[in-house]
């Protein structure tokens, strides 16, 4: 009871209100009904006792309700309406208060009955009945049953309004029962029931289990079944009629709103099993067994025509059953809903269609319930695959609205209006639509299909099945149903249906992973021990959901190929865009579906509807073609239709938006894209974007139709992939309209963001998405084959756009992405390649730029990973592609250089991959990078990868394509080294901390550890590296590089030779510097004379390197200079090597060849190398002293330990000073011999490698041609200079043979003639007595040699005599220059110079020099004994008799007057000794020989020249006088020791000598001088001196001088004698001048000879002589007369000393006496 009611105000006016009704009631009955007034009157004094005397006043008055209740039912009695009105309003006012008790109720039913009947206030009844009802629940059983059938009694009067509202009395008292029952429910729930087994029997009215509100339910729901099947109620007592639609309505407003009581209740259930459904499905067979336009004469009973209002409730009653009491009644909704789809056939009216599509629709929103049919029908083995059939006759009904029917539909004419009246118009508007389309008038959205046109209608808003049809209620005929009605029905129940089931399943396929995820989360974060865990708390989501699946999978797969067929027959019929974003949106939910569940074939058909729709109609791509052949299989038909088989009818009315190229092999002409397809696009860019991860292998088909998609659009890759609007190259066949071109920014955005996308996909998606890119890629490639059409890049810059957003992962799908890229990047055709390297370089670019987790320092392998690629590329030979990796590597290095780490290998790797055949540009780009590495990254790189650098360094040098390279890169090598010595500690440590690791490795691996150099410590390989680098490059075939090498190689080793290990420079030694000399010398000796025109370009190139053997010589002589050099520095060290002379042999043997080799710069230069060994004294050590190595302390002087190299326990000495290197020798006086005799046989193989080299070159050619090699004259110098440098290690025990040998050589050099161009430069001027620098150091030779002697022990100085023959030698090349062998030579003022042409030398200075020498030696040397009994000084006198006798026949005054001052020095030494050795006979053959000498040159047979001045002549004959002189002194006083024939000649001599011998070309003047007056004094002076000499020992010498004085003084008187006669006869003319002075110069010989006998010993002159004397007298007197005074002087002169002889007489004195 409500409180509104209960409140006392509301009671209080209650009791007013019923006193004031009942006081009206008597008013009104006071005079027609006095029985009611009475019943009045006293109700209003009950009325009033109760109000008085009770506490509880409406129970009391509810207990007197009879009572109270009494005066209205009689006042309703009257049958006045009046007073009934009244009666009933107050009735009312006490049910509405709850004041009427059971017994009232049935009384006030019972009076409201016979108002009925009697047809009175009906309106009132009604509502009264209804408040009865519904205020209270008194009324029951019978009562109630009566009072229900009053009211349909009501419904069916002739008054509208009544009927009306008895209908929706009924509607709602039906309604009140139900509720009662279902409070009663609510208020027993807590009461456990008995349940009570129903009895079998067929009675159904035995419901004793019911409690009483139930029991009315179930009777009213039972009859209500009864009425519908026109069969009599059981409890609705008084029903006198009844209409099944009223009947129907009413059944399904209980369904619908009570299910819960069936669904609790068995008998209830038992109800809608045995009753609802039997009844539902007889009245369904009607519309069953009719068929449209089937003839009625044709059947034997007539069909009973479908009838609308019926067929539609009970299609509302189907609904409600499904949609309520599926689970109860499985087998029946299986019926139904097979009916349902029957429906649905063309056959049927348009009406039913329309209604049976409605009610589809209203199924297609719940998905719970679709997914229910799945489980209990399609999932079932014999049963009907109802949902599948749902799906299936969707798609058929909606194809089937497409065909026109046939014309004999219309041969029912009564039909007309219900049948094909919808179809009719539908075909007259196809053609207006299709006009429409085609001007511009604005289109109603529609379909349109093969010339039919069906518009679209709004016909609900998504997701609700709001019912036209179903609901007309009212209508009995069956109303018209417009165009395109069904169809829209239809479509949005696909939609619908789609919509619901992905939502469901998807929800669903969250939830399940929502719960493994929490119950996963559970099992990992309960601690505690699973015992104490409540099993019934955790259900197991992995149970549930195969359950699930497999459920979703069975939906799935029953309606995808109905929903295909009907969507894609509907997407190619829409003219509407909004139609066909749904449509679209249709597909790709399904799609996405399938994708999550895994059903492939499904997705990829719904994938290919989409694609195909994108691209125009007939598209050739096979990748669809193919997989929609294999769904056709699989997909049904319809009416013998296969519904994939899309046609393209839809051209006429799609509006074409762009014209583009198909990507074809061939040209195809051109292809138009509409609006539509463009639709399809984005639908297919949404589907990829937003569902990547379910597409798996479909993206090949989604890839290649956007591939296709955007070449058409001409779409072409811009930097980083993305794809942006460009001409296409093609030419100008595509074309694009405005609408077009704003679309394109966002398709191509949204192309991005599809790829950007796929940093969310997980790693199989990716995978498959890669795959797909991959094998599209392929496919452009091969399209790209064998033409130079623009490729399809759209594969490639896709890869590269969805690497780049995929770098936090990129390891997953590095090495397929790379690996294809790498395959782009062979392709023949240029553009596809340069995307190919322009993708992977972004790529390794963005990969190493990108901040990895962890970051790539510390995540090497991935570091590699990523460089691979790059490395890869290097076997690529495309230029274009190289210059690409190479800019990659630049810019890498540029950005990431300091972090490359272990990366150095592969970049380093990739630059040094040059080729010569690669082009300048390539390999300049790849140097850059080298030079970048050698600036800035040696220190950031690991220590093992310098070795690279060094071979990359070196490949640049050796690429012969840009010089320029080649050289700066040998720079850079030095700049390496100069790196290495800077930190070579640190270096150092950290390759020995490698190379353990690698030891390690080896070891436990079980091999040897294999690298160049091995036994070397890894610091010393990595400069072996460099080393053999720098030797490789030494021996290029340019001459540039080659110089550049070998400087930088020496200057290396020079300069950082220290930090080698001792043992190391074995190897350097051995590997290095000789193999480089053999490959030069081999290079050298083979090399090309062909003249080299010009150096490329315009450069000139000097005439000393125009062929490349001189470009070679150039070579041979660095490195020859290089390696000798290091021999000299490095010597102690190398000197404590095992094999240093093994060494020093092949050092020789090169110095030797090159020596040889007959190219002048070459033999030269290898000379001064030799020099340059040589000159080392032994033993200093500063040079060679080396700086402390690394990490080794080095204490000075002392051991660094044993090199066993050395031999044994020989130690390596490093010490300051040769003082401090004995000292470190005293324990053991050993090692110094050790070093002496190995140093003396170092000496001695220099000394024979010296003779070889000089013998070879000095011996004279057998041939003389123009091409005769002849050695230089610096060359023949330089060899000579060497001599005393290697004498001094050699000489103790330099023997005669080897003086020998030296005197050959020296012999040849001096031969050897200059060439007259280089003339000039060696000898200024003819005049000038210059010694060449050879001569000079020859000569020098022969000092050292002699100055050793002189020290030198007693066997040495017997080495004397050799060197005076050899100085002999060259003494008489004064006046006999030497021939080489048969080579012709010019004098040297005849040559000219610039011809070629041997002049032979002035080897006069030489050969004065040589005599000076010689005089100097003997001097010291006259009484040595060798000197004595070789004969030197006969030797002596032979050699300067040759220029002496020669005299003025001399090449050179100079040399005979030289030679006489040799002589007197030479004799004024010897003769002495002679003297002293005279018995010995060991001058024996020396006398005759000075004999000889002397005549030869005092009476000389060569004229003297004409143009000889006076002077001169008079010099001249003092020297003559002089040896005249020394005679005088030196040898006539000895003559007792001399020899007698030898002392004979000299007195022939001096007597041929003073007489005067005359010769006859003088002129007058110069006669008198040129008589040579003075020699002749001398001579006759001497003569008559050593006549009268009182020493004279024998007769013999006394007879000798005697004879000598008569001949004398015979010869004056004759010429006396004559003179006088002539005079007389010549009378006054003067005598010629000769006679003159013939005659003066016997006058003076006469008082000469006077003078020197007075002189003599009186004793010792003869007395004939005397007389002879005194006979002159009376001649000379006669010579008084002479005219001349001159002779008169002489006479006078003459006369004067005969006043001796004038003396008194004395006594004769004969025999004896006196």
């Amino acid at each position: 009871m409500s409180a509104s009611t209960s409140s006392p105000e509301a009671i209080k006016k209650l009791l007013d209100n019923m006193q004031s009704d009942l006081r009206g009631l008597s008013m009104e009955c006071k005079k027609k009904f006095p029985p009611v007034k009475e019943a009045a009157e006293s109700g209003i004094i009950k009325v009033k006792n109760i109000s008085a005397r009770s506490p509880d006043i409406l129970t009391a008055l509810k207990e007197n309700s009879s009572e109270v209740v009494q005066p209205f039912l009689m006042g309703c009695g009257t049958k006045e309406p009046k007073i009934t009105q009244l009666c009933l309003a107050a009735i009312q006012r006490l049910m509405s208060h709850e004041v009427v008790s059971e017994a009232a109720a049935g009384n006030i039913i019972n009076m409201l009955w016979q108002l009925m009947e009697n047809g009175l206030e009906e309106l009132k009844l009604l509502q009264t009945v209804l408040v009865l009802l519904t205020t209270n629940t008194v009324v029951h059983d019978d009562a109630l049953s009566k009072a229900i059938v009053l009211c349909f009694r009501l419904h069916f009067t002739k008054d509208n309004i009544t009927n009306n509202t008895a209908a929706a009395t009924v509607r709602q008292v039906v309604t009140v029962v139900f509720e009662r029952m279902v409070a009663e429910d609510e208020r027993y729930k807590d009461v456990p029931e008995q349940p009570v087994p129903v009895p079998g029997n067929s009675n159904r009215r035995s419901v004793s289990t019911l409690k009483p509100c139930a029991k009315d339910a179930y009777m009213l729901f039972q009859d209500l079944c009864q009425l519908v099947n026109a069969d009599a109620p059981y409890w609705l007592v008084g029903m006198t009629e009844m209409t099944r639609t009223f009947g129907l309505e009413l059944l399904e407003s209980v369904l619908n709103d009570f299910p819960q009581v069936f669904l609790q209740h068995q008998e209830f259930s038992f109800l809608l099993k045995e009753r609802v459904c039997p009844l539902v499905i007889k009245l369904f067979s009607p519309n069953i067994k009719f068929r449209q336009g089937s003839s009625s004469n044709s059947s034997p009973a007539p069909v009973e025509k479908p009838y609308f209002p019926i067929c539609m409730r009970l299609l509302r009653v189907v609904s409600v059953l499904i949609k309520q009491f599926y689970s109860l009644l499985v087998t029946e909704c299986e019926i139904f809903l097979s009916l349902l789809v029957k429906f649905l056939d063309a056959d049927k009216p348009q009406w039913l269609r329309a209604v049976a599509v409605e009610s589809i629709h209203r199924l297609c929103v719940q998905p719970q319930l679709l997914r229910s049919f799945c489980q209990s029908y399609d999932m079932k083995q014999h049963s009907t695959k109802v949902f599948r059939d749902i799906v299936n006759a969707l798609g058929s009904f909606i194809q089937s609205l497409f065909l026109v029917p046939s014309a004999g539909s219309t041969s029912n004419p009564t039909n007309q209006s219900a049948g094909s009246s919808s179809i009719a118009p539908a075909s007259n508007q196809s053609t207006t639509g299709i006009a429409a389309a085609s001007g511009n008038v604005t289109v109603l959205p529609a379909f349109e299909y093969r010339g039919t046109w069906i518009p679209i209608l709004t016909i609900s808003i998504q997701g609700s099945a709001k019912a036209t049809y179903l609901e007309m209620l009212d209508k009995v005929e069956p109303p018209n149903i417009p165009e395109g009605y069904a169809m829209s029905v239809a479509f949005h129940c696909l939609l619908d249906l789609v919509r619901g089931i992905t939502t469901m399943i998807e929800g669903e396929i969250s939830q399940a992973e929502t719960d493994s995820h929490t119950s996963a989360e559970e099992t990992l974060s309960h601690t505690k021990p699973s015992d104490q865990q409540d099993p019934a708390t955790r259900s197991d989501p992995a149970e549930t959901e195969p359950v699930g699946r497999a459920v979703w999978e069975e939906m799935i797969n029953a309606c995808w190929c109905g929903l295909l067929a009907a969507l894609s027959l509907l997407l190619d019929a829409s003219t509407d865009e909004a139609a066909t974003e749904n449509i679209l949106k249709a597909e790709m939910t399904v799609a996405s579906l399938c994708g999550k569940l895994g059903l492939v074939t499904p997705r990829d058909a719904f994938i290919t509807a989409i694609c195909k729709g994108s691209l125009p109609p007939h598209y050739t791509l096979t990748v669809l073609n193919s997989s929609s052949a294999t769904l056709c299989n699989k997909s049904y038909s319809i009416q013998g239709q296969n519904v994939q088989i899309i046609s393209p009818s839809s051209e006429s009315h799609q509006q074409v938006v762009a014209v583009g190229q198909p990507l074809a092999l061939q040209p195809q002409g051109t292809v138009m894209l509409t609006a539509k397809n463009i639709q399809c696009m984005r639908t297919l860019l949404n589907l990829a974007h937003c569902h990547g991860g379910f597409l798996g292998t479909s993206w090949q088909l989604v890839l290649a139709t956007l591939q296709h998609l955007v070449w058409i659009l001409g779409l072409k890759p811009s930097t980083g992939g993305a794809l942006k609007p460009g001409r296409a190259v093609e030419g100008p066949s595509t074309v694009l309209t405005t609408a077009v071109m704003t679309d394109l920014p966002v398709i191509s955005t949204i192309l991005s963001r599809l790829f950007e996308s796929s940093q969310y996909l997980d790693d199989v998606s990716l995978h498959h998405l890669i795959n797909a890119l991959c094998s599209l890629s392929l496919e452009a490639m091969d399209m790209a084959y064998g033409n130079n059409k623009e490729p399809s890049l759209f594969a490639v810059a896709k890869l590269l756009e969805t690497g780049l957003v995929n770098m936090h992962r990129i390891e997953i799908l590095w090495r397929p992405l790379t690996g294809h890229l790498i395959e782009v990047c062979q392709h023949p055709n240029a553009r596809m390649r340069e995307w190919g390297a322009e993708a992977l370089t972004s790529l390794i670019k963005a990969g190493l730029a990108f901040k990895h987790e962890p970051l790539l320092s510390q995540n090497q392998r991935l570091q590699l990973l990523l460089l691979n690629p790059l490395k890869e590329l290097s076997t690529i030979t495309h230029h274009d592609i190289r210059l690409r990796q190479l800019e990659c590597v630049l810019q890498i290095l540029q950005s990431q250089g300091d972090s490359l780490g272990p990366g150095w290998p592969l970049v380093l790797g990739v630059i040094g991959a040059i080729r010569n055949d690669q082009g300048e540009s390539l390999i300049r780009t790849a140097f850059q990078c080298l030079q970048l590495v050698v600036t800035d990254f040696l220190p950031t790189m690991p220590c093992t990868c310098l070795q690279i650098v060094v071979e990359v360094a070196g490949s640049f040098g050796l690429q012969n394509q840009e010089l320029n390279i080649s050289l700066t890169s040998i720079g850079l090598l030095w700049n390496i080294s100069d790196y290495f010595f800077q930190r070579g500690e640190i270096i150092e440590k950290e390759l020995n901390r490698e190379e353990d690791i690698l030891q390690k490795q080896a070891k436990e691996k079980g091999v040897t550890l294999n690298r160049p150099f091995h036994p070397a410590p890894p610091f010393d390989c990595l400069w072996l590296c460099l080393y053999a680098k720098l030797g490789e490059l030494c021996v290029d075939t340019r001459p540039a590089v080659r110089k550049s090498a070998g400087q930088t190689l020496f200057s290396t080793i020079g300069a950082h030779g220290t930090l080698l290990q001792h043992a190391t420079w074995h190897t350097v030694i051995w590997k290095v510097l000789f193999q480089l000399l053999d490959q030069v010398r081999e290079s050298s000796t083979t090399a090309d004379k062909e003249k080299i025109e010009s150096g490329g370009g315009n450069i000139l190139i000097h005439h000393s390197r125009d062929t490349a053997e001189k470009q070679w010589a150039e070579t041979w002589v660095l490195t020859l200079a290089g390696v000798a050099r290091i021999f000299n520095t490095r010597r102690y060290l190398l000197q404590s090597l095992g094999d240093f002379s093994k060494a020093w042999d092949v050092l020789l043997d090169h110095i030797q060849s090159a020596a040889l080799s007959k190219n002048n710069e070459v033999s030269l230069a290898a000379l001064k190398s030799f020099q340059e060994i040589l000159q080392i004294v032994t033993p200093t050590r500063e040079p060679d002293r080396p700086e402390p190595l690394p990490g080794i302390t080095v204490t000075v002087p002392g051991l660094v330990g044993p090199v066993t190299a050395a031999g044994p326990g020989r130690p390596l000495v490093r010490a300051d000073s040769t003082a401090e290197r004995l000292n470190s020798y005293n324990s053991s006086e050993q090692p110094i011999t050790m070093d002496e005799i190995e140093d003396a046989s170092l000496w001695w193989a220099a000394w024979n490698t010296w003779y070889r080299i000089g013998s070879e070159s000095t011996k004279p050619p057998a041939t003389c041609d123009k091409l005769t090699f002849i050695p230089s004259q610096p060359f023949l110098t330089a060899l000579i200079q060497i001599f005393p440098a290697l004498y001094q290690h050699i000489k103790t025990a330099f023997s005669m043979d080897d003086l020998q040998k030296l005197g050959i050589i020296l012999h040849g050099a001096v031969s050897v003639p200059i060439s007259s161009d280089a003339s000039p430069f060696i000898l200024p001027s003819y005049t000038e007595a210059v010694l060449t620098s050879l001569q000079e150091s020859v000569l020098t030779a022969l000092d050292v040699l002699q100055k050793a002697i002189c020290v030198g022990p007693e066997n040495m100085q017997n080495m004397y005599p050799a060197i005076f023959d050899q100085l002999s030698a060259f003494v008489q090349f004064s006046c006999k220059p030497p021939q080489y062998g048969k080579l012709e030579t010019k004098h040297i003022a005849n040559a000219k110079y610039n011809q070629a042409e041997w002049v032979a030398l002035n080897y006069v200075p030489f050969a004065e020099k040589s005599l000076e020498v010689m005089v100097d030696l003997y001097q010291k040397t006259a009484c040595h004994k060798a000197v004595v009994g070789e004969k030197v000084l006969q030797n002596v006198i032979k050699t300067l008799r040759v220029p002496l006798s020669l005299k003025y026949a001399c090449p050179s005054e100079s040399t005979w007057k030289l030679a006489v001052s040799s002589l007197l020095k030479v004799l004024s030494v010897g003769l002495p000794v002679a003297r002293q050795h005279a018995s010995s006979g060991k001058f024996d053959g020396m006398w005759p020989e000075l004999a000889s000498t002397f005549e030869d040159f005092l009476f000389t047979k060569s004229k003297a020249p004409d143009n000889l001045s006076i002077e001169e002549f008079q010099r001249n004959e003092s020297i003559d006088v002089e040896v005249v002189q020394l005679i005088s002194t030196e040898i006539l006083p000895y003559a007792n020791f001399i020899p007698k024939d030898f002392v004979g000649k000299i007195m022939t001599m001096l007597n041929k000598g003073s007489i005067h011998s005359q010769s006859s070309s003088f002129t007058e003047a110069e006669i008198d001088i040129r008589m040579r007056e003075e020699f002749s004094k001398v001579c006759f002076e001497t003569l008559l001196q050593f006549s009268f000499s009182n020493k004279v020992t024998t007769p013999q010498e006394g007879y000798i001088s005697r004879m000598a004085l008569s001949v004398l003084l015979k010869r004056s008187q004759d010429v006396l004698h004559r003179y006088i006669d002539d005079e007389r006869l010549s009378g006054k003319c003067p005598l010629p001048r000769q006679r003159v002075t013939e005659i003066i110069f016997v006058l003076k010989a006469v008082s000469t000879l006077i003078d020197s006998l007075k002189k003599t010993h009186p004793d010792n002159v003869d007395g004939n002589t005397w007389e002879q004397v005194i006979s002159l007298y009376p001649t000379l007197v006669e010579c008084i007369t002479c005219s001349s005074s001159e002779v008169c002087t002489a006479l006078k002169e003459a006369l004067v000393p005969f006043k001796d002889f004038m003396h008194p007489p004395a006594a004769k004195v004969q025999n004896g006496e006196s």
